[in-house]
């Protein structure tokens, strides 16, 4: 079989190659998936940078989350049935096959398309547990920054029907429209002088409870400026590539709070009734079309490289997917 393979850490659209491997086999409480369509998130190519939480043992086949048919189960595995096309998390998902938990994979109504469902539990899972994770009650306040990210733009889309207010902020003034595309409002471009204006005049002069940050450097500053006294500071993301430049007069003065997000962390401390109430959420909101998970470019297993190239370029409006 074939599978994108990085044998050193380093830049994704040049340490990463297709090999031939051997098809691998299910353990027990596993299933083998032949796969159709996988997601290239932010996290699998800082793994294979080598900037991520953990390092895979070298070589290994990148890619975290992808769609497809049940090909074989492991022992003791029977809610599932071989020729079941699932959406599966798995490590090595860049893969014609790869091995996910049965436990973990989903069945797919036909309503969602392959393309959705390559990327429909990662973002999304961690939009709806950060909901959770920030505490804000229906009717209250949150700022994200990075909005126009996968995660910003579901956990703007899942917010809405909680009764969950976001001020939603972008680095460009085109993104306003793009996120608007989506029916999300209560956006706001930093590249104004006037944003922070804005930002009041939308809360109406409301406590902004919860800040979530993808951003990092003074971006996560400019967050905790705006929270209300007592309010939570979350980074979960670091896109600039620089530590939080916090102030210490608004983390003093305000008694804010800072803590991390990390999904890997947190989804394994979950009831299992909660992530199969979080999972069928997400399924019920992408199939009716309340929650759109949108693809820029789709290339094939064999161009991957080309294909992590475009996943790290800024301004995408979807997911770079791999096809098999």
């Amino acid at each position: 079989m074939r599978s994108v393979v990085h044998s050193e850490f380093g830049d994704p659209s040049t340490v990463l190659a297709v090999r031939d491997m051997s098809v691998p086999e299910p353990g027990a409480g596993e299933i083998r998936v032949r796969m159709v369509m996988s997601a290239i998130h932010n996290h699998d190519l800082l793994t294979v940078s080598g900037q991520y939480g953990y390092k895979p043992e070298l070589p290994a086949v990148g890619g975290t989350e992808a769609t497809g048919i049940v090909d074989a189960l492991g022992e003791g595995v029977t809610h599932l049935k071989v020729g079941q096309r699932v959406a599966a998390s798995g490590k090595g998902t860049w893969s014609e096959f790869y091995i996910a938990s049965a436990a973990s994979a989903v069945p797919l109504p036909d309503s969602i398309t392959d393309e959705a469902a390559a990327q429909l539990i990662s973002m999304p899972l961690s939009a709806l547990v950060l909901l959770d994770f920030i505490g804000v009650e229906r009717g209250g306040w949150v700022v994200q920054n990075a909005a126009n990210g996968a995660v910003g733009r579901t956990l703007a889309m899942f917010a809405k029907p909680h009764g969950i207010n976001v001020v939603n902020l972008v680095r460009r003034d085109e993104a306003v429209a793009e996120l608007n595309g989506f029916g999300i409002g209560n956006v706001v471009s930093t590249s104004r002088q006037s944003w922070r204006d804005e930002v009041k005049a939308l809360t109406n002069g409301a406590s902004i409870q919860a800040a979530v940050d993808g951003v990092g450097g003074s971006a996560a500053g400019d967050l905790l400026s705006l929270l209300g006294e007592g309010g939570l500071l979350v980074s979960f993301g670091l896109m600039s590539g620089r530590p939080l430049e916090l102030s210490a007069s608004d983390l003093i003065f305000k008694q804010a709070v800072v803590k991390g997000f990390w999904l890997a962390r947190i989804a394994p401390t979950l009831a299992p009734e909660r992530l199969r109430s979080l999972i069928a959420e997400i399924i019920q909101r992408v199939a009716s079309g309340e929650v759109k998970l949108t693809v820029s470019e789709v290339f094939a297993l064999s161009d991957a490289a080309r294909a992590a190239a475009a996943a790290a370029e800024p301004g995408r409006k979807g997911k770079v997917l791999l096809r098999a």
